[in-house]
């Protein structure tokens, strides 16, 4: 589906703040409230806003320590069953098969380096998984939740 200007500044208005009413995002767009909605009731049908969820500061829940895991599997892992070891990983918050030597990437999220480090070990015990390789997070320089340039 192809977008054009007003439907890419209503998304970013949503982005912005999933709960403003069609009229505030109106005002920013230059329609009305009815337009608006159609626009949006399109956007969702179309599948381009798949839905809302809150946007959660994670260390307001405790989660002060992460880090990005490069998972090396046995022989030829499938994504699927990447997908369903690392599933069972409440810390998990985001993974990706990748290009280069590993085949995936985890981030996680965890209360302390000791909850980082229980979560660690029990990713090496999936039979799949045969090893490793983490970078903790430092400071985050840039967090986007959902957009991406043409946001």
């Amino acid at each position: 589906m192809r977008l054009d200007d007003i439907d890419r500044r209503i998304v970013a208005c949503l982005l912005e703040n999933a709960r403003a009413s069609f009229a505030q995002i109106g005002d920013e767009v230059g329609l009305s409230a009815p337009a608006v909605k159609r626009r949006v009731d399109r956007l969702r049908h179309d599948g381009v806003i798949t839905g809302y969820a809150a946007v959660v500061d994670p260390s307001a829940l405790g989660w002060t320590t992460e880090a990005f895991v490069e998972l090396f599997c046995a022989g030829r892992t499938s994504p699927d069953e990447i997908s369903a070891s690392i599933r069972r990983h409440p810390e998990v918050v985001a993974a990706y098969t990748i290009t280069g030597e590993a085949n995936a990437l985890v981030h996680l999220r965890a209360h302390d380096i000791q909850a980082l480090e229980q979560a660690l070990e029990r990713l090496r015990n999936e039979p799949n998984i045969v090893q490793t390789k983490t970078s903790i997070v430092l400071s985050r320089l840039l967090g986007r939740p959902n957009g991406g340039p043409d946001a």
